[in-house]
């Protein structure tokens, strides 16, 4: 029985997780650069209200994973369950996540996608900070181990 469980438990993950991992080469060989700038009109001579501007990979993956079963408005409460309170606390526990933390590694990626509508240095931080690289991967990880285990 918990083997069929967690069959099916990995064919799902598997089947959402699949559209997200083609932005994982990008977000490796983009790890710690800044990937948003900040355009404010004075170029042109006028003077506006600046606005942040993203590298359109970013964007995209942000638009896919925001359509993703991942996506979970309760995020913070994850965070204060697991005391995550800096880049630091959130690759600790991205690193040592299992598939019983699947929705620690759902509500972390989640922090970055949807908090970035209303604050928009998250989309560049996450990358900046590798932590979507590291979410991706150890959600790849999992699923691959499972697909292996189970089969």
């Amino acid at each position: 029985m918990k083997q069929e469980y967690m069959r099916e438990l990995a064919d799902q993950y598997k089947e959402a997780l699949t559209p997200l991992l083609r932005y994982l080469p990008w977000f490796e060989e983009h790890a710690g650069m800044r990937t948003g700038s900040s355009y404010d009109g004075s170029l042109d001579g006028n003077n506006t209200m600046s606005f942040p501007v993203y590298d359109s990979t970013v964007l995209s993956f942000v638009k896919e994973a925001a359509k993703s079963s991942f996506m979970d408005r309760n995020y913070a409460y994850i965070y204060s369950r697991k005391r995550i309170r800096t880049p630091e606390d959130e690759r600790r526990v991205i690193k040592t996540a299992t598939i019983r933390e699947w929705d620690v590694l759902c509500g972390i990626l989640s922090k970055y996608v949807l908090g970035g509508n209303t604050k928009a240095y998250l989309w560049t931080q996450a990358v900046q900070e590798n932590i979507f690289y590291l979410v991706l991967n150890k959600m790849r990880e999992i699923v691959e181990y499972w697909d292996r285990h189970l089969e």
